[in-house]
């Protein structure tokens, strides 16, 4: 009985490891294919491009390579330049110029010894600045403003009623500060931000109205006329003494702590430079030849490249930006550089890495994304260049949050260090340009020491822009000179008020 019992116990137990061994064996080949079907559903990870670091990624770097611009091409773009500048200088040769090199009739710089009250005007959009600037003794300003808003009805209407509103505006400024003293008059320099043809320091006519302004009977009238008709209507002791333009302003302003500035430069929502030449440089010239035997040219660099010059370097995006413009075929130098077209194309550069699969991955598909501000013209803005620009690290804090703010949810690293890398290289093309663009300028003013005075939010805000800019005029200025970029303060305000300050020096003297 007892062995019998062994013998059914060792059966049922041979038969229970056999039935294990096969429920294992069954397992393992679920699991097998359950691994297999998974796996082809998966999808291919080896496809999805890394782009950890997007400067060795051949495809990305194919598409960004004709915004990297080498020394030589600026060096040519240079002689290019200077050609276009003595064009713009010569008689025969300024009606047709694109770069204009318009005189403005400041023959000499602020140098710090002004003294005195001066009234500025500052009008250049929707909202303009009436100014008090008092020159104090070694070059310090002492500075009192206000704001004035330009109601739509008075942008678009009669010209008369622009410049009546802007006496207004100034009558109430004046009354506010005691300003309305008898038997004083006091001088008032006015920046006027809009093209216009200089005839004499307090005389200039408006070529086109931009901005949004339409108002009728001043294009090709003298403004400065209208504007002192309209003081002079409501009996203000007020003369307005010249007319800025802001790049000359910004010359002022810096040059007022250091006499060493020859050139005024704006980088923000457009782009422009002046600088201080020689008189007997300048063809277009209908002024005396007293001393000083120099003036300042306002050179409206934006337009170079209109004639075709540029085309070697421009890209379909270049192209694309221009044809969407309101300006088609104008301000060609400018579109390549100024904030009001830098973000536009960036966005441009995302959405073709975005049709060629290289970006964005799969969170593009859905009708409604077409919908977002990354598939809108104008939607990726400029200020979203240096945001992007200020990250460091690997966080990408501040990418993330441009991405999700244009459209794009859930952003990978990857994504993120594309983005970047597109702005970087962008912006670092736009400073390059106008680097080369300052060498030229200083290399033609040769002197051992030259400051730039520059202005503009683009300068101002981006964290990279000057550094990139000051790399290149290492490069391309001539070894024997010294040269620094210099921020200028309030070239619009104070720098009217300077340039008003030293007109009246040099007439006493």
């Amino acid at each position: 009985m007892s062995v019998l019992a062994t013998i059914i116990q060792d059966d049922i137990s041979t038969a229970t490891i056999q039935k294990g061994f096969y429920a294992l064996a069954a397992c393992t080949v679920i699991g097998a294919a359950v691994y297999a079907g998974y796996k082809a559903a998966e999808p291919e990870k080896k496809q999805l491009p890394s782009h950890r670091h997007p400067e060795s990624n051949e495809q990305i770097e194919k598409v960004l390579e004709p915004l990297r611009l080498r020394d030589d091409t600026l060096r040519y773009i240079m002689q290019l330049l200077d050609r276009e500048m003595d064009a713009g200088l010569s008689p025969a040769t300024h009606a047709t110029a694109d770069v204009k090199m318009f005189p403005t009739y400041v023959r000499n710089i602020a140098d710090g010894s002004e003294t005195g009250q001066v009234l500025a005007l500052d009008l250049g959009g929707t909202n303009f600045r009436v100014l008090l600037v008092n020159l104090l003794p070694q070059s310090k300003v002492d500075l009192t403003s206000k704001i004035f808003v330009i109601p739509q009805s008075i942008m678009l209407g009669e010209g008369v009623n622009l410049f009546r509103h802007l006496a207004d505006c100034l009558m109430d400024f004046m009354n506010r500060e005691n300003l309305n003293k008898p038997g004083v008059r006091y001088p008032l320099g006015f920046t006027f931000s809009f093209p216009c043809k200089q005839e004499g320091l307090a005389s200039a006519r408006l070529s086109t109205w931009t901005k949004g302004f339409t108002c009728s009977g001043v294009v090709n009238e003298d403004v400065v006329k209208m504007l002192q008709t309209a003081i002079d209507e409501k009996n203000i002791n007020v003369e307005c003494v010249a007319l800025v333009n802001d790049t000359v302003g910004t010359l002022m302003a810096c040059a007022y702590k250091d006499p060493n500035t020859e050139i005024g430069l704006i980088l923000g929502t457009g782009t422009n430079a002046c600088y201080m030449e020689k008189l007997d440089r300048v063809g277009t010239w209908d002024g005396d030849y007293n001393d000083p035997k120099q003036v300042i040219i306002n050179m409206e660099w934006g337009a170079f490249g209109n004639n075709g010059y540029l085309n070697n370097i421009r890209t379909k995006y270049d192209e694309e930006v221009d044809l969407s413009s309101v300006n088609p075929g104008k301000q060609i130098f400018e579109k390549m550089i100024s904030g009001m077209y830098m973000g536009e194309i960036v966005r441009l550069i995302i959405l073709d890495l975005i049709h060629q699969n290289l970006l964005f991955i799969g969170k593009c598909n859905e009708s409604d994304d077409f919908k977002t501000p990354l598939f809108t013209r104008g939607g990726f803005y400029t200020k979203f260049v240096s945001t992007v620009e200020m990250d460091e690290g690997i966080g990408f804090s501040n990418t993330r949050r441009v991405l999700e703010d244009v459209g794009i949810r859930n952003p990978t690293y990857d994504d993120c260090a594309v983005v970047q890398h597109i702005c970087k290289i962008v912006s670092k093309r736009a400073a390059r340009l106008a680097g080369a663009g300052l060498a030229v300028l200083i290399n033609r003013i040769n002197k051992s020491n030259v400051t730039v005075g520059v202005d503009g939010s683009l300068y101002r805000y981006h964290p990279r822009f000057g550094r990139n800019m000051e790399k290149c005029m290492q490069i391309l200025v001539r070894k024997n000179t010294k040269f620094v970029l210099q921020l200028s303060n309030d070239g619009s305000g104070i720098g009217a008020a300077l340039t008003v300050a030293a007109a009246k020096a040099l007439l006493d003297s």
